[in-house]
């Protein structure tokens, strides 16, 4: 875009009301979909969603000086989850430093490679069968004798009593 061009268009936006800005607006919308030369430069997913709210909120017939104020508190909130979504990003990037950091000084291989899972398994497969102790081959059949004490009497049902007559 000309630098020129622009900085004289912004001039003459200056001195129109809100009103006409968003008549201004419908108007290059109107020519961007008939004329434009390339695509329109891709928005997040946040500048997406306040356009549609602006948008929604001008065809409800609100007043201009609304639905600026709208977007300008929907524009602040866009900046603190923009803030909110770098700083969960470094601190994803950090952790994974770290991790292979840490990984590197133990030897083990770096988490996310292939590798990882079936190394840790290794040595444990590698044990000799003889340091296994052998597992008994199933459960006694009467878990009191097992444990040592004489097994439970058994109960019998109880006996009815005679009715009253």
């Amino acid at each position: 875009m000309n630098p020129y061009v622009r900085d004289r268009i912004n001039r003459k936006l200056e001195t129109l009301s809100d009103e006409r800005l968003y008549q201004v607006l419908d108007y290059v919308e109107f020519l961007e979909s008939k004329y434009a030369e390339k695509p329109a430069a891709v928005t997040n997913v946040f500048q997406k969603f306040t356009d549609g709210v602006e948008d929604t909120l001008r065809a409800g017939g609100l007043a201009a000086s609304t639905v600026t104020e709208a977007v300008g508190f929907l524009n602040k909130a866009m900046g603190v989850l923009n803030n909110v979504a770098q700083t969960t990003k470094t601190v994803a990037t950090d952790v994974v430093s770290t991790a292979r950091t840490v990984a590197d000084q133990i030897g083990a291989p770096p988490p996310g490679t292939a590798t990882g899972a079936p190394a840790a398994a290794a040595p444990a497969a590698a044990a000799p069968a003889a340091a296994v102790p052998a597992a008994p081959a199933g459960p006694p059949a009467d878990l009191s004798a097992a444990a040592g004490s004489p097994p439970p009497a058994p109960s019998a049902p109880p006996s009815p009593s005679p009715l009253p007559s």
